[in-house]
């Protein structure tokens, strides 16, 4: 099962999807992370990977997430890591969307400057009732989440 809640991320998906000939095996749903219509316990894994910090409450997000997850289920979740000062942002930028045109270099900074610092997600986890030190950085910049639904 594939969800997202932009319809334009799901025709893109549907079109990967058919072109790696798996249409019969993945099912697309439009939904909300901090809603989604699922029975609880309804999933082995969840993942998310890049969008929270797009999200206006991520907190929700999660728990939506979380809520969905069978007990002993995989959260798999990895997003941006906000840089920390301009500068190092500036050289993410060129190192990872310096061939890019320019809408797609200003997309990747103003991502980046949305993105997380690692205590703030941290702190997210605590809320939650998970170790905060669980969520580590997993490259110059991304951070990543990836837990047991305790059972």
């Amino acid at each position: 099962m594939a969800a997202d809640l932009s319809v334009s991320m799901l025709e893109m998906a549907r079109l990967n999807i058919e072109i790696a000939s798996v249409i019969d095996r993945v099912q697309l749903a439009q939904a909300d992370a901090k809603d989604l219509l699922f029975a609880d316990a309804y999933f082995d894994c969840v993942a998310c990977n890049g969008s929270l910090h797009h999200f206006a409450d991520p907190l929700l997000a999660l728990q939506g997430c979380l809520r969905v997850l069978r007990p002993g289920g995989l959260l798999f979740l990895r997003d941006l890591l906000r840089p920390d000062d301009d500068q190092m942002l500036q050289q993410l930028v060129q190192t990872y969307a310096g061939s890019a045109n320019e809408r797609q270099r200003q997309m990747f900074e103003d991502s980046l400057r949305a993105a997380f610092t690692l205590d703030e997600v941290r702190d997210l986890v605590s809320q939650l009732g998970y170790d905060a030190n669980a969520v580590q950085a997993t490259s110059d910049r991304h951070w990543t989440w990836s837990v047991r639904k305790p059972g």
